[in-house]
């Protein structure tokens, strides 16, 4: 299907104007006995991942016996106000920021979980993709299981709670080899707090200390940053971590046969002052402009960035090729996403609400315009043609990583398939002249691993190479909806 800008499919389903590669979600958990601000060091840090998911947010906190949860649609700032906080008293808290990858964006879905379990109430938040949630949940169904939203972490949660093991960790621990697919988990008691990975570690989750004493985990180190906590170690894959009156034990469940981070938090989901695997986004992100200078190199009188991300790369590939580098774009960040209808005019107009170009800058000059990636090429095209229209000469796109051809089920939002992808229908050509740039180069996969300095053999690269680390058969392949239309399959 064409939509009415000439993109496939895109305006047709609803993507606004917001970045359409989209990783699930932070999770941030705090254990803090006899802390008064405990909900809001907790809320501090869901700000903190608030990049990781802007539909709805949520907090759980336990008081020793029970378990209180506050959630909502929108971002934190949207869902918590001052009495919300002070209503929330405990121990123990977990939070949640959400981008739906699987099930609506709807307040049904909203995390954390909570259920019962034979040692009492959990809570569960979850960054990540189950590709069997839909055998998982006709299995619990079977058993009396009744769900109320449409989200693979309710299927987790259900999973836990309806275990046979009485000790919550041992629960946790026989549901793990059932789960297939990625999962960085927090889970809470109203006594304490546990953070959970699968045996690849597809999507990040760390350790920290706060006051010498008290534990945190957390979907990325800048989480840990905000609150003063010290980073102390990842969670490795297969590995459940329990904190408890003050003390932390670690279970290996899962020997994991091999690491498969995703490439991609590297490349664009991660802020760029967090940590992965002991190495620095930001710096990574440089040298990855490095690397494709040395591989596209061009005569230009600029180098700038596409804001946010889009920025340390160019700052890399300017450091290497002795082109200065400068601003482009200014960007509004002040546009609410729900104000950006999927129509051709008001994508016209979102674009240009939220990127004004600096003509005195750009007018008469040949740019090197440096960005992540390009998805389903939806944005692109605008933006290099607001720089046409700004007086840009020539314009030269340069891609920090390599065509994304395949879709992801690990936690993005591409499992809908290949039709989404620009790459996987169009040839380099095809889209430079799509897109209207006057040249066009993608970063090598192997210069992308060299610049983030670690083996290959550590990440999940699928989505550039067709090489997934979690078996994904045809007929688990779990897209967004698919536990919606799940009733009417059994």
């Amino acid at each position: 299907m064409i939509d009415d800008h000439g993109c496939e499919g895109c305006c047709a389903r609803g993507y606004d104007l917001e970045r359409t590669w989209r990783d699930a979600c932070g999770v941030f958990g705090i254990q803090a006995p006899g802390t008064e601000d405990l909900s809001r060091l907790c809320y501090f840090g869901l700000f903190a991942l608030q990049h990781r998911g802007q539909e709805s947010a949520g907090i759980a906190v336990g008081d020793g016996s029970t378990i209180n949860v506050h959630t909502g649609m929108g971002l934190a700032n949207e869902v918590f106000d001052d009495d919300d906080i002070q209503r929330l008293q405990g121990d123990v808290a977990l939070g949640h920021v959400r981008y739906s990858t699987m099930g609506s964006n709807v307040i049904e879905n909203a995390q954390p979980f909570v259920a019962e379990h034979s040692s009492g109430m959990i809570a569960v938040a979850h960054n990540g993709n189950l590709v069997n949630a839909v055998a998982l949940r006709q299995e619990l169904q079977e058993r009396g299981v009744t769900f109320e939203a449409t989200s693979d972490t309710e299927v987790i949660t259900q999973l836990i709670a309806r275990s046979s093991q009485n000790r919550l960790e041992d629960a946790i621990a026989e549901a793990m080899p059932k789960m297939h697919g990625a999962y960085s988990l927090g889970i809470i008691a109203p006594d304490r707090l546990i953070a959970v990975r699968d045996p690849q570690g597809v999507r990040p989750l760390c350790v920290g200390r706060l006051n010498g004493h008290q534990w945190v985990v957390a979907s990325e180190t800048c989480a840990l940053h905000v609150i003063g906590a010290d980073y102390v170690r990842e969670v490795e894959p297969g590995e459940i971590v329990s904190f408890a009156g003050g003390e932390m034990q670690s279970m290996q469940v899962v020997e994991p046969e091999r690491k498969a981070c995703c490439i991609f938090e590297f490349i664009y989901f991660a802020r760029p002052d967090s940590h992965i695997y002991g190495r620095s986004i930001y710096q990574s992100r440089v040298r990855m402009g490095h690397m494709l200078a040395r591989q596209a190199p061009v005569d230009a009188d600029m180098v700038m960035g596409i804001p946010e991300t889009g920025i340390p790369h160019a700052v890399g590939f300017a450091e290497v090729c002795g082109i200065p580098f400068g601003e482009g774009f200014i960007k509004n960040r002040y546009i609410p996403r729900t104000f950006i209808k999927p129509s051709r005019r008001m994508r016209s107009l979102g674009v240009r609400m939220k990127l004004t170009p600096l003509r005195e800058a750009i007018a008469g000059k040949r740019l090197v315009v440096v960005d992540d990636s390009i998805v389903r090429g939806t944005t692109t095209g605008p933006e290099i043609a607001l720089l046409r229209n700004a007086g840009a000469r020539e314009i030269h796109l340069r891609i920090s990583c390599p065509p994304i051809k395949f879709p992801c089920f690990y936690g993005i939002d591409t499992s809908a398939g290949r039709s989404e992808l620009i790459a996987a229908q169009m040839t380099k050509e095809q889209i430079r002249e799509h897109i209207g740039a006057d040249s066009l180069e993608f970063l090598a996969l192997p210069n992308l691993v060299k610049a983030v300095g670690l083996p290959r053999a550590n990440f999940c690269t699928a989505c550039f190479d067709n090489r997934y680390p979690i078996e994904v058969p045809e007929d688990l392949r779990v897209t967004k909806f698919d536990l919606e239309a799940e009733p009417a399959k059994l």
